[in-house]
């Protein structure tokens, strides 16, 4: 995989590249795994914009991903490695042995021909192999990670992120989250070898704002370049500063640093070590 950088042939072209994945199959998707996406723009059942900046883009289907890999001991093997329009990782297209067909979150290294399988039991650290915690060497790199046993895949699902198991310990195992969290998950929970592949994608630059149109991602408009009315950043005479102490969102809700998380959630004690703010991390 390689990023390819456009010649500055136009302003728009200036900057822009673009991902090159030659091992990406050139089959169409598989029929039985697609399902229609219905788009709401980000307006709610009375017609109100709840989430802004959402709308258009191109018309695409939606793959149906096996999050929960519950195909026990029986091996599946790689038919083709796919894109997929509504994430940054790629698909691999898994045909079992007894002919049923998967499309699972396809980690690097993973190539079409390769054997993949998942089982309650120890398997050997191989991408793709998905097993509970408990079965896994500490330090070894997983995606695709269960919260809650049986409900599927929550964590690290997107292209490059992944997870790192640092202990075993009372039926719980303690995981390194990408932003440097520490926190615990029953060691029952199922996760996949590996890290989900297309890692290359966040060096892509865009280049111009109908890529991100493509995306259905809409214009975010600055609160200070609006009048009063619309915006507590509005108002004022030329390039003023916002005003105020804090900065506000459009409802005048504070933003940027105000912790949002509820002091009473359950998972509050699972959480080892809090992740280091923006300020330490510069």
């Amino acid at each position: 995989m390689a990023i390819k950088v456009y010649k500055p042939t136009t302003p728009a072209r200036r900057e822009t590249s673009v991902l090159v994945n030659k091992s990406l199959s050139k089959k169409r998707p598989e029929k039985s795994l697609l399902m229609k996406r219905k788009q709401n723009s980000g307006r709610n059942a009375q017609g109100k914009i709840t989430v802004r900046h959402k709308g258009g883009g191109a018309k695409r289907f939606i793959r149906i991903i096996d999050f929960k890999r519950n195909k026990f001991d029986v091996v599946g093997k790689v038919e083709a490695i796919e894109y997929d329009p509504n994430r940054n990782a790629n698909l691999a297209l898994v045909v079992y042995i007894d002919g049923e067909r998967r499309y699972i979150l396809a980690p690097e290294g993973l190539k079409v021909g390769d054997k993949v399988i998942s089982s309650q039991n120890r398997l050997s650290v191989k991408p793709g192999y998905n097993m509970p915690l408990k079965h896994i060497p500490t330090g070894t790199e997983i995606h695709n990670v269960e919260l809650t046993p049986g409900k599927g895949g929550q964590m690290a699902r997107s292209a490059g992120n992944f997870l790192t198991l640092m202990a075993l310990a009372d039926g719980k195992a303690q995981l390194k989250m990408p932003s440097g969290e520490f926190r615990l998950v029953l060691d029952n929970c199922m996760a996949t070898i590996g890290t989900p592949s297309n890692s290359e994608y966040r060096n892509v630059r865009f280049g111009k704002a109908g890529r991100k149109r493509h995306m259905g991602i809409r214009p975010s408009v600055r609160g200070k370049v609006m009048n009063p009315v619309d915006h507590p950043h509005g108002g004022g005479e030329g390039h003023n500063p916002i005003g105020m102490k804090h900065p506000k969102t459009y409802t005048g809700k504070p933003a940027y640093g105000v912790k949002t998380r509820k002091r009473t959630k359950q998972s509050n004690s699972l959480i080892i070590k809090r992740r280091p703010s923006r300020t330490k991390r510069k």
